[in-house]
């Protein structure tokens, strides 16, 4: 059986061909630019050069634009940090098992991480605990972390709480990180709002949220004939659509909608990038997105 790190390059090559590919490095590669870098000197600005390299007070007294240049690329950490509880042994929108869209978009980000020297390290658990892998680097340390997260997500492990992962990592590391999440959808409630807004006053931190299975899809053929649907929680029953009013079917679009909303609200202030994806068919231009906005954003 293909390693699981073999699965992830094999997606990168046929999701992303060797533009997009290089387009994503160079996203990945902008997160930390001009935080990572050691100040050497000041040149002239030439055209091509990116805008917010230039020194404008250096600039102001010069009388003509001067960039920026830095030497001496410090390595970096990378902390992979997600949910292994039951919750991600649910299907996702796409159909998939949480799971896999998680291993996949955690062993591409590990992936960047190894082609531009970093190290990677991962946090993971659920509600009965939290495991802690340290950082180190190579193709062999970084299929380890991803067979750990694929081998604990289980039906009948314990419930989610990323929560305590989060907290985890605001006690424990040191130092600034680069903290990439992999979680399921969050309910915005203050005391995870506190825990983000902790995390992002020590950390860069980037999420990713797997979108939830859709209860109430539109109407379309074989709608009626979708298989039964049961909670991971508690193995209850779910209506699904045949079962549905088209009132509640609107009511549950709208509470999706307002959730959604109030979720990205919660990231928004605590001024974390965030980005979802439905499968592992978004993972990709997912990631390329949210590196973007990031840097965008930074």
């Amino acid at each position: 059986m293909a390693g699981l790190l073999q699965r992830v390059k094999s997606k990168m090559a046929i999701f992303a061909h060797r533009k997009a590919r290089g387009m994503l490095d160079g996203e990945y590669g902008s997160v930390f630019r001009g935080r990572s870098l050691d100040f050497d000197d000041l040149r002239a600005y030439v055209p091509g050069d990116e805008v917010r390299d230039i020194d404008w007070k250096a600039s102001a007294r010069h009388g003509s634009p001067l960039i920026r240049r830095y030497v001496a690329v410090r390595r970096q950490t990378v902390l992979l940090v997600t949910d292994t509880g039951r919750n991600m042994a649910a299907e996702a929108r796409s159909g998939e098992v949480k799971k896999d869209i998680a291993v996949l978009a955690l062993g591409v980000m590990g992936y960047l991480a190894h082609r531009h020297g970093d190290v990677v390290g991962l946090v993971c658990g659920d509600s009965s605990g939290t495991r802690s892998l340290p950082a180190k680097g190579g193709e062999a340390h970084l299929e380890r972390l991803l067979g750990h997260v694929d081998s604990h997500v289980r039906l009948d492990g314990a419930p989610s709480r990323i929560q305590a992962q989060l907290d985890h990592v605001i006690r424990n590391v040191k130092g600034r990180r680069l903290i990439f999440v992999v979680a399921d959808e969050l309910a915005a409630d203050p005391v995870t709002a506190q825990l983000l807004r902790r995390l992002r006053a020590q950390h860069e931190v980037l999420w990713l949220t797997l979108r939830d299975a859709d209860l109430a899809p539109a109407a379309g053929p074989g709608a009626s004939n979708a298989a039964e649907a049961y909670s991971v929680a508690d193995d209850s029953l779910l209506p699904g659509p045949p079962a549905m009013s088209a009132a509640v079917q609107a009511a549950y679009a709208e509470a999706t909608a307002e959730r959604d909303a109030d979720r990205k609200a919660m990231f928004r202030t605590a001024g974390i990038t965030e980005g979802d994806v439905a499968g592992s068919d978004d993972v990709i231009t997912g990631l390329f997105a949210l590196l973007e906005r990031h840097r965008r954003a930074g």
